[in-house]
Order: C-alpha cells, then structure tokens, then sequence
C-alpha cells in the first residue's frame, strides 16, 4: 500500500515538473521570442553576407590575375604591344589588394624602365616606395631600382643614407642594396668601409651567386679577406669545416 502511494506520489510530480517546464519555455518565448528570433535572422544575415562577400572577393581576384597575365602577354608580345600592356597594368595598379596593387605598380616601372623612359621609370619607383600603405618588401625593392637608376645622378651619400638600413647581412636585398652602397663608399673615396662590406657580401650565402663573385673580386681588390669561396667545391679528402 504505501509503495503504491509513493509511486503515484512520484508520477504526479513528475507530471507536475514537465507542466511546469512547459510553463517556462512558453514563458520565456513569449518574453523574449521576438529578440531571440531577431538575433538568429541577424545570424544568418550575417553569414550569408560574409560568404557573398567571400565569393566576390575571390572572383575578383581571378580576374585580376586573368587581367595580369594577359598584360604580361601584351608586353612580351613585341613593343607594338607594350603600350596597351602599360594602360591594363595602370588600370590594375589602382584596384585590388595592396599586394596586388603594387605588384602592378612595380610591372608599370618596369615597363617604363625597359622602354627607355628611365626618368619615369624612377619616379614610378619614388612613388611606391614612398606609399605607406605599400607591404614593405615592395617598397625595399622599389627604393633599390629608383637608386640603381639615378646612381650616377644623386650624390653618393644620398645613396648611401637610403639604402644603408638595407644593407645589412640577413636583410633580404643585402646584396643588391650593399653592392649599391659598396659603389657609393668608393666614389667617396672611402675603400675602408666598401671592402669590409662587399667581404661580408662575398661570405653570406643569402646573396646570389653571380653578386658574390663580383664582390669577391672587388673585396679582394681592396684588401678586404672575402673568405673561403661558399660555392667552391670541397676537395677530394678534405675535411669538413669546423663550426
């Protein structure tokens, strides 16, 4: 008798908590239903957005690199071509990412600098070096082919006061920027500093292979020690170099 009484017992007040869950939930909808609502149909907006956004983003950027590729045919394609070349080029360095705007901006300089008009040429290059919003290794690059240009024109310690930062050993245009500032230090009659660096040149293998050869003869015709030859083969039953 008394297990029969605590089993009803134990039904009626399970029935009693599912009506009072239910009482809850139909509350809570009833209060807050309408927000709750408005923010998963914000949620949903949100994503549909981001996914139009990033098809879009995409698509566009195939054609500018479809639009790139047929300029960069235009250009090989003869002189006749390379104007045509010049104005997509233009076109492209005005629209996309900042990679890909001064990946354009750089190919304009180029085909400037190719065609002969070297003054446009370096000021296409002053300019994509001065841009801020410009990713830093464009602008190294830009800031070394302006100087190889107008080398002969600057004097030789303007070359020496941009390019300097740059020359150093682990910077990834030690070679082009040291060969430059190595020139600049000679025409100020100073091989003191230009044989140290063009040594230092011909001993890091970051710098390629041709650059090391020239800075290897000139570091030795200064009387700067180039070291040991990075590219020279070891000879049969020498021993591998200490570190």
């Amino acid at each position: 008798m008394n297990e029969r009484l605590a089993a009803q017992q134990d039904g009626f007040l399970r029935e009693v908590d599912e009506a009072l869950r239910e009482d809850q939930m139909v509350s809570v909808l009833t209060r807050f239903g309408k927000p709750i609502g408005l923010a998963i149909a914000a949620g949903l907006l949100g994503l549909a957005g981001y996914l139009y956004w990033d098809h879009n983003a995409k698509q566009a950027a195939g054609e500018r690199s479809e639009k790139t590729v047929l300029a960069l045919e235009k250009v090989t394609a003869g002189p006749a071509s390379a104007e045509a070349a010049a104005k997509d080029l233009e076109a492209l360095a005005k629209d996309g990412s900042d990679g890909s705007k001064a990946a354009a901006a750089m190919l304009v300089a180029g085909l400037k600098q190719q065609q002969g008009k070297t003054e446009d040429a370096a000021k296409a290059y002053s300019a994509i070096a001065a841009d801020g919003g410009v990713p830093q290794p464009y602008r190294d690059l830009a800031t070394i082919r302006e100087m190889t240009i107008r080398f002969d024109a600057l004097q030789p310690q303007q070359v020496v006061d941009r390019l300097k930062p740059l020359a150093v050993p682990g910077n990834a245009w030690f070679g082009s920027a040291g060969e430059l500032v190595g020139m600049a230090y000679l025409k100020q009659g100073k091989p003191d500093l230009a044989g140290p660096l063009f040594a230092a040149m011909a001993k890091d293998k970051g710098v390629p292979s041709s650059l090391r050869a020239r800075a290897r003869l000139i570091a030795g015709q200064l009387g700067a020690d180039p070291g040991e030859d990075p590219d020279k083969p070891a000879e049969p039953g020498a021993s591998p170099a200490q570190p």
